[in-house]
């Protein structure tokens, strides 16, 4: 019997109620049936994944969430055959084909998760080889699944940039990595999996890092594939928005168990499961947060700023780039002013510049009573424990070696404080911050994310700044450890009284936590006003364009309290 044609966009399937788990039969391209990945032993918990049953069908796309650590890229790893070598061999059943992909020989194995199945990985550029042109990284996979001559498979892969929207195929195919944006090398990726027609695309968190317009643009590339070639897509992320933007089907995973599994507008707007409400429950919505009544005067001052970088390289001669062009804003203290903006805008670089990790070009900063952009030496080193940096990725800002205690202690250690009274105050910190006091003679990597940047923050705190600038800080978290953050911040800058920069690209963010919003754009301030002006009336066309692209908007504006 032939399936009936795969179902058009937006078109839900008949479920049977004994079904729960899964598409009707003849539109089935994958089902997973009580698959098992074992931890090794001395883990959190014996197994990473446990009795986990889903189906993706023809055309269909189905979104599994969860919080990190709930086994969502293990199962997607099992389902290639790619799980490290460290973890013993998955049991249970992935059905494609009439074929169990665990049970098959290595080179049908392979054969099928190079060619049938495809998976796009969270970061691009560590997917993708420094030292080879994107093109040839491309054309790879048909000279090891094809007999495609050179030039036919060049021809391929411009077509592939083409096809996934990349500008100027020709000259992107001769481009290495680093001459990319994130955008473009995860659209690379999106091109090497598509390359040989798989039948199935798994997406794991491919749009995490990606700025709002970008994560858009991907997203609704992802819609086109499963329009233009009906893919199944098994898309992983930790974001409601997206899933509200893309998902036919919804999975959701807690500690290696499929805790619930529904249509779209089931799993969003009638959850089952306590555990999908609290992470709905936690989704920053996109609503201005209330005045703050009780901010003081001017702490920050920026007039002017200018950050040029030489690019010239053995590949591009006489070329720079103007990160931050002639930058001017004010920061009040106990306010919370927020820096949005796409990758490459220079939110990040205009934030190096008020904490003087780069020297401006041109421009003056003025914090408090003095002139900061002037200082140098030991007067610019005893000055800076006045501003302090939360950067986004946890794991690489703190030192393996070094006990956490010791490094928030470190600071106040440098610039005076006697040790014993620097450590004791650490451990109050700690407190402060949500953790367990004796916890600081542990080592980072014993910690989750959420608590190591926890302990960023409460490293920042410890030289009681009266700026911090958040760069970035929640960007990479799960929307519970996020709101929990985000509560952090809001709840520390109330009882020590600091000014804070929030850096984000993530206008639902800003918009719970920041008092006014500067929105930036190829190095230019474009507008600055309170959350509530800038939603309701925004004066720039690219203040629209990021309000339009925030994930899942529409539902977000729906959403009833729960």
């Amino acid at each position: 019997m032939r399936c009936p044609p795969a179902a058009s966009l937006g078109q839900r399937h008949q479920w049977a109620p004994q079904e729960e788990y899964f598409v009707r039969s003849c539109d089935t391209l994958l089902k997973i049936e009580g698959l098992e990945v074992r931890l090794p032993e001395g883990g959190d918990r014996p197994n990473a994944v446990e009795d986990f049953h889903l189906s993706l069908g023809r055309g269909e796309i189905v979104c599994v969430v969860g919080e990190s650590g709930s086994g969502k890229s293990l199962m997607a790893q099992a389902v290639m055959g790619i799980l490290p070598s460290n973890l013993p061999s998955p049991r249970g059943a992935v059905m494609f084909e009439d074929r169990n992909l665990l049970t098959l020989p290595d080179k049908e194995r392979l054969d099928i998760s190079g060619r049938r199945i495809a998976m796009i990985f969270q970061e691009p550029s560590a997917a993708l080889n420094p030292i080879f042109r994107v093109g040839d990284q491309v054309a790879e996979v048909f000279r090891l699944h094809t007999g495609l001559s050179h030039n036919e498979a060049r021809r391929r892969v411009v077509s592939l940039f083409s096809e996934v929207r990349l500008p100027d195929p020709e000259k992107i195919y001769q481009n290495y990595p680093h001459q990319l944006s994130g955008g473009q090398c995860q659209r690379v990726m999106i091109a090497t999996g598509l390359a040989l027609e798989p039948a199935i695309l798994i997406a794991d968190e491919p749009t995490t890092a990606l700025d709002v317009t970008t994560q858009a643009q991907i997203l609704k590339l992802m819609l086109d594939l499963r329009e233009r070639h009906g893919t199944g897509i098994l898309f992983i992320t930790h974001d409601f928005g997206v899933v509200a933007d893309i998902a036919d089907r919804v999975a959701v995973m807690q500690h290696g168990r499929l805790v619930e599994v529904g249509t779209k507008d089931e799993v969003l707007r009638r959850p089952k499961a306590g555990y999908t409400r609290s992470l709905i429950k936690a989704v920053p919505k996109l609503q201005p947060r209330e005045q703050n009544p009780h901010l003081g005067d001017w702490l920050v001052r920026a007039k002017g700023i200018v950050k040029t970088f030489d690019l010239t390289s053995i590949f591009q001669r006489g070329r720079s780039v103007t990160a931050v062009d002639k930058v001017s804003l004010e920061i009040r203290r106990g306010e919370t002013l927020g820096l949005v903006g796409e990758s490459g805008s220079g939110k990040s670089t205009f934030a190096q510049c008020i904490i003087r990790l780069v020297d401006p070009d041109e421009g003056l900063i003025e914090l408090g009573d003095m002139t900061f952009s002037d200082l140098r030496g030991a007067a610019l080193r005893k000055a800076r424990s006045r501003v302090q940096i939360v950067f986004q990725d946890p794991y690489t800002a703190l030192d393996p070696r070094q006990k956490v205690v010791d490094a928030i202690a470190e600071g106040p250690i440098i610039h005076g404080v006697s040790k014993g009274v620097a450590l004791k105050d650490a451990k109050e910190l700690l407190r402060s911050v949500g953790l367990d006091a004796n916890a600081g003679d542990r080592f980072p990597h014993e910690f989750s994310g959420g608590q190591r940047q926890r302990i960023c923050i409460a490293r920042a705190l410890a030289l009681e700044p009266q700026l911090l600038i958040a760069d970035e800080s929640v960007s990479a978290l799960d929307v519970s450890v996020q709101a929990h953050i985000l509560d952090l911040l809001e709840r520390m800058q109330k009882e020590r009284g600091f000014s804070m920069l929030f850096i984000t690209h993530d206008l639902r963010v800003a918009s719970r936590l920041c008092d006014r919003i500067a929105v930036m754009r190829h190095g230019r301030i474009l507008e600055i006003a309170s959350p509530a002006e800038l939603f309701s009336s925004p004066r720039e066309a690219y203040t629209r364009e990021l309000l339009a692209a925030v994930p899942g908007r529409d539902w977000l504006q729906q959403l009833a309290p729960m």
